[in-house]
């Protein structure tokens, strides 16, 4: 069955790039589709048989002892997780290709970075896995920059691609180097010291990078929104994957990790998920918003991960259980939320011709399948009940709220500090969706005139099944959250012991956050009561207005009692942004200017590529502003800063370039000077080496 799944990746490829007659256009997305639910096939056969682990042998043919794709109980999880998630993306991007009819190439990109993860997260050898990763970097690289003549965004992201995969190197080969092995399984036997430290810090940058961690995030934004916005769900939802499944196998190998390397951590990601959230909040292009949200997303799944690491480090197995539980549900409600999100995103802006949120406006109302895909996901995010996003939050929360249990200052300063940082994370989570599916979804319509995609952009019949798996399975994990949490606990049994995440469940519908009598839940008894509470309401409304509620009235809209208002004066996107963008102006660095009317570029939240301006009202809604001295008129515009970009990052620009420029002459010497060089350079190093011995 794992042969199967990669030849269908490959035959996904091939059919892709042959030259000769094209297959039909979704014919690869549905192979790619095909060869996911093989896998995931694989992944719930190693979950239910745990003494059976399904292996594919691949004898030494990579020249550093034996390797295998073997999915034990850890792989077989995340192989579910991930490829149950392809197999809808796959449905979803076919009905894209289809509409759109893209070129060749990105359906072969696509089959790689399904393949590479199929290899990240099953290699039992060193070597497989670094070459793996390089895969999914290349994958990333190809997508970002197809299409595209602007390679700035691919640039970047195959740059900090290339810095995650040095570090994973480094990392592995620190390991090795001591223990001898080329397997992964010989990293378990690398003795406490400074080897398993700097082995356990390069691990986490390599894997942090890849999912988006503060302060190495920058890229994903821009590479996310570059990329072709079917295969969107394929990097957001399933990809990513690859990351955190890094993440969860080195805990597994190396057991605790230094002690300042858990609070950075803990502290670092409850500062990623805050930062990506308030910029997700004030973007003004739909693709942009749900990339920055995965930036937060990945902050809330670490700051889980974080959690476990202190439980291991203070000898709590109860700690270590509840943060890997609520990390794994934040991965599930992500991968399920991005991929519908950027689904419905790609049919809404095909239809539109833009992601501007100020031209979505009321789109939704012709594409009511990629808007209830859009409308499912964003209150996925949002944490709102009964979704798996709610279940998977309060379970993050509970256990940050552990911290009065342990006597040590440093632990429960910092469990303390990330859950402020995630509760407020939490409720800016909610302010932004409510945007999107209150200005989107149901918005009202956008009067321009834009150019519009024929009504077949809406996902297609495959599309359609890929969004409708996506949300059943969305909604059934929130329902079946028991459920749910014994196959979590059976993929987690090589780091926590099963009867330890056992102790997540009170009853058959109960859950409690695996510490007895602190808290319970039941999501599954919500989806009777929250429907019977909304129809007991319904009908006393109906009773108390003797059927006026019923009774439909048109009225002219309400307008705060303004006369003369006119329809472009009513709350937009940008302007229900504005009071996040003050509020949290000083870690946004939110900038507001005058400019003359009409030279404000379309605002789109990013940092300066130039910075987003977007007109403002002006004074006390006055609107453009007329000076004395020209005669003419002034529009208000606004922006926002990454502050990890500018502060961070841009300093380095320029020794960057002034490296760079240097090195480029040395390489345009002569041979002979070259020769010379090396000569030079042998003859110094065997001085060296006799002296030394």
């Amino acid at each position: 069955m794992i042969a199967a799944g990669l030849l269908l990746f490959a035959a996904a490829a091939l059919v892709n790039v042959l030259p000769g007659r094209r297959a039909p256009y979704a014919v690869p997305y549905l192979l790619g589709a095909a060869g996911s639910g093989c896998l995931a096939t694989v992944g719930a056969v190693a979950l239910g048989r745990p003494g059976h682990a399904p292996r594919l042998d691949l004898g030494d043919t990579l020249g550093f002892g034996a390797a295998a794709l073997r999915v034990d109980a850890l792989s077989g999880l995340f192989w579910l997780l991930t490829f149950a998630v392809a197999v809808a993306a796959g449905l979803t991007a076919a009905g894209w290709a289809s509409a759109r009819r893209p070129g060749r190439g990105p359906a072969a990109y696509h089959a790689l970075v399904l393949a590479s993860v199929a290899v990240v997260e099953s290699a039992d050898n060193v070597f497989l896995f670094v070459m793996a990763w390089e895969g999914i970097t290349l994958g990333f690289y190809l997508l970002t920059a197809a299409g595209h003549r602007r390679i700035g965004p691919a640039v970047a992201t195959f740059g900090f691609g290339k810095v995650s995969g040095a570090a994973l190197l480094l990392g592995l080969l620190t390991g090795t180097a001591r223990t001898g092995d080329f397997s992964l399984a010989g990293l378990a036997e690398l003795p406490a010291g400074a080897a398993r430290s700097a082995t356990w810090a390069l691990l986490v940058l390599a894997f942090a990078v890849k999912t988006g961690l503060a302060p190495v995030q920058v890229w994903l934004p821009r590479g996310y929104a570059a990329a072709p916005a079917g295969l969107r769900p394929v990097l957001a939802g399933v990809a990513v994957n690859a990351g955190f499944y890094g993440l969860w196998r080195t805990f597994a190998l190396l057991g605790p990790p230094p002690a300042w390397l858990a609070v950075t951590l803990l502290l670092l990601a409850a500062l990623t998920a805050f930062l990506g959230i308030a910029h997700a909040a004030v973007q003004a292009r739909l693709e942009r918003v749900i990339a920055c949200s995965s930036i937060e997303n990945a902050g809330l799944i670490c700051t889980g991960y974080a959690v476990a690491l202190v439980g291991a480090l203070t000898g709590s197995e109860r700690l270590t259980a509840a943060g890997l539980i609520a990390a794994t549900l934040q991965t599930i409600a992500h991968a399920v939320a991005k991929t519908l999100l950027f689904a419905g995103a790609a049919a809404l802006e095909a239809d539109a011709g833009t992601g501007d949120l100020e031209r979505l406006r009321g789109t939704a109302r012709r594409l009511p399948w990629a808007a209830g895909g859009l409308a499912a996901g964003a209150v996925t995010l949002a944490g709102l009940p009964p979704t798996a996003g709610f279940v998977s939050e309060w379970f993050l929360l509970e256990s940050l709220m552990q911290q009065f249990r342990y006597s040590a200052f440093p632990y429960g300063l910092a469990l303390a500090v990330a859950g402020a940082l995630i509760a407020l994370t939490a409720g800016f989570a909610s302010v932004t969706f409510v945007r999107i599916v209150g200005m989107v979804v149901l918005g009202p319509r956008d009067d321009r005139p834009a150019r519009r995609a024929p009504c077949r952009a809406d996902l297609g019949a495959a599309g359609r099944a890929g969004v409708l798996l996506l949300a059943l399975g969305g909604l059934a994990a929130a329902a079946l959250t028991p459920l749910q949490l014994r196959v979590i606990g059976a993929g987690l049994a090589p780091l926590v012991p099963r009867e330890v995440s056992a102790g997540a469940l009170v009853s058959p519908w109960v859950v409690q956050p695996v510490f007895a009598g602190f808290s319970s839940l039941s999501p599954s008894w919500l989806w009777v009561v929250m429907p019977v509470l909304c129809a007991g309401v319904l009908v006393l409304l109906v009773a108390a207005s003797r059927g006026g509620a019923l009774r439909v009235r048109r009225v002219p809209a309400w307008r705060s009692a303004s006369g003369g208002v006119h329809g472009d004066d009513r709350y937009t996107p940008f302007g229900y942004a504005n009071p996040t963008r003050r509020v949290l102006g000083a870690v946004l660095r939110t900038r507001t200017r005058a400019v003359p009317a009409g030279a404000a570029p379309p605002g789109s939240g990013e940092p300066p590529e130039p910075g987003p301006a977007r007109p403002e009202p002006g004074p006390e809604g006055a609107g453009p502003v007329r000076t004395a001295a020209t005669g003419g008129t002034l529009d208000y515009a606004s922006d926002v800063v990454e502050i990890v970009e500018v502060y961070l990052y841009q300093p380095f620009y320029r020794p960057l370039r002034a490296l760079v420029a240097a090195a480029k002459r040395l390489q345009c010497g002569r041979l002979d000077a070259y020769l010379t060089y090396m000569l030079i350079a042998l003859v110094g190093a065997l001085a060296l080496v006799a002296a030394l011995s």
